[in-house]
């Protein structure tokens, strides 16, 4: 921008791409217009800071109590752990994708955003993760469902490619891309059934007796909320590295205002994680949490009939149902509602998962604003990084434990969903906000070079893995590390000018 500071703070105050409504910060007008021109290293360095912490926050929750809660919610209505798999846990595996997705597609202007993530975090999915687990443990892959898997994800690339290029999609093309999801569970659960039955498939259940006091031993209330809120195990500090130590004292406080938000319901515990003082504070604070951050704060303010403040009445009622919950309960028993703490549960959490990715995407875009970098961009480097690092490390590690059948299904499993649900429901929610067909803003070039990146890796795997008799060896796993290299060295090339059309 080759203009005077003053200039810069009217024009970001007077464009409405540069209202920033949908997050609580708005943060070009902090860097244009509250600090000095000559600060902006030094906001930059700041921001970079909050988004590792807004990282930290939607790992934090998507992982500790988001999915866990989802997982309840699948045992209390019976689901089978295939049904459970590509529904509810793979919501939970992609939340942080998703919602920033969703945020993302709000506005045109950063749909480009959610493209370049979504297809960023495929491209980084299908091979850093995918070639990392090769490259860790060797090992032959069951054909059908990688097949299957990878025939479904190109036919979702190839569908994303055309709305973009077409720059539009309307309501019935973009139900019809949200069935395409629908189709893949019905295709999984239809396979299954046929490979058991092939196979005679027995399930057989082992039942192991648990140890149990002969005198059970009834802990004070204050204790059981202190232990409550305590996120570190004192047996596992002893035994993990000092970067582990030194991660987990940056994330304790964090997790002990989770931990005071967001009940947790465990059903592999014999008390289903049940802890009565702590589940009681969830009713008065978790539904409060709930209306501040909803929509980033937008019925914060609001006021019952101009007169009576909406968290108020809220908080109120949470204090009625703690004390009502208080009062016909024990601390040694779950009650036989204890499955609705899952439910709430899961609903704060999606609130502040939903919270934490709008401020993520606003973050991002002031960055690009500042260091003229396009949206695409952002999204397929930071933002993808960001929500795909922890995928990375979880699938090698249950890769190294013996379970690399099951991992290499996470890489192309979970982001089928991501990409399917994440374009689709955030072009619904944006066609209810305007009531019309949405429009894609495409960044030219680098937007083809990264659909194209996503659908040539796919493609190569779906020839090179049946060569090679489905098995993944270690120059499979280097093939996919390069390619991976090879496609950020052109993007960046292309972002910068020297690579252009």
């Amino acid at each position: 921008m080759n203009r005077t500071p003053a200039e810069r703070c009217t024009f970001v105050k007077n464009t409405p791409d540069c209202d920033m409504e949908d997050g609580f910060i708005n943060y070009l007008n902090v860097v244009f217009c509250l600090l000095p021109p000559n600060l902006t290293p030094f906001t930059i360095t700041l921001c970079c800071m909050w988004l590792f912490f807004l990282f930290m926050i939607l790992g934090l929750t998507a992982s500790k109590f988001f999915c866990p809660n989802l997982s309840a919610i699948s045992s209390s209505l019976h689901l089978t752990h295939n049904v459970a798999g590509v529904t509810f846990l793979a919501l939970g595996n992609g939340a942080p994708d998703i919602f920033s997705a969703m945020a993302a597609f709000s506005h045109p202007h950063t749909a480009g955003l959610a493209v370049g993530a979504l297809f960023g975090a495929g491209v980084f999915v299908t091979t850093v993760v995918a070639g990392s687990v090769s490259l860790f443990k060797p090992f032959a892959v069951a054909s059908r469902p990688f097949l299957r898997d990878v025939i479904f994800y190109m036919v979702a690339v190839f569908w994303t490619f055309l709305m973009l290029y077409r720059g539009t999609t309307t309501l019935g093309e973009t139900l019809g891309y949200l069935s395409l999801y629908v189709l893949y569970v019905l295709t999984v659960i239809i396979s299954t059934y046929i490979y058991k039955r092939q196979r005679n498939y027995v399930n057989t259940s082992n039942q192991n007796s648990e140890y149990r006091p002969l005198l059970p031993y009834s802990e004070p209330t204050s204790r059981i909320l202190l232990s409550s809120l305590n996120p570190v195990d004192s047996r596992k500090w002893r035994r993990k590295s000092w970067r582990w130590r030194v991660l987990k004292v940056l994330k304790t406080p964090l997790e002990v205002l989770l931990l005071l938000c967001v009940p947790v319901v465990d059903p592999d515990k014999e008390d289903k994680n049940w802890r009565r003082p702590l589940n009681c504070l969830h009713l008065v604070i978790a539904p409060v949490v709930c209306v501040l951050a909803f929509q980033s704060g937008k019925y914060g303010n609001y006021m019952i009939q101009e007169q009576f403040p909406l968290w108020v009445l809220i908080l109120l009622l949470g204090f009625f149902l703690a004390a009502i919950v208080f009062c016909t309960t024990t601390n040694d028993h779950p009650p036989k509602y204890h499955a609705v703490f899952a439910l709430l549960g899961f609903v704060v959490s999606a609130v502040l998962i939903s919270a934490a990715a709008s401020e993520v995407v606003s973050l991002l875009h002031m960055l690009g604003v500042v260091l003229s970098l396009s949206n695409t961009v952002l999204g397929l480097t930071l933002l993808a990084w960001g929500n795909s690092i922890g995928d990375c490390f979880s699938d090698i590690t249950i890769a190294q434990q013996g379970y690399p059948r099951m991992a290499i299904s996470a890489c192309f499993g979970g982001i089928i969903f991501n990409m399917v649900i994440g374009v689709g429901l955030g072009c619904l929610v944006q066609m209810v906000k305007t009531n019309s067909d949405v429009q894609f803003e495409s960044e030219g070039l680098l937007t083809w070079i990264l659909a194209g990146s996503l659908g040539l890796s796919l493609v190569l795997s779906f020839i090179i893995v049946p060569l090679s008799q489905f098995h993944l060896g270690r120059t499979y796993g280097i093939f996919l590390l390069a390619f991976y290299v090879i496609f950020l060295i052109i993007a960046l090339f292309t972002e910068f000018g020297t690579i252009h059309t």
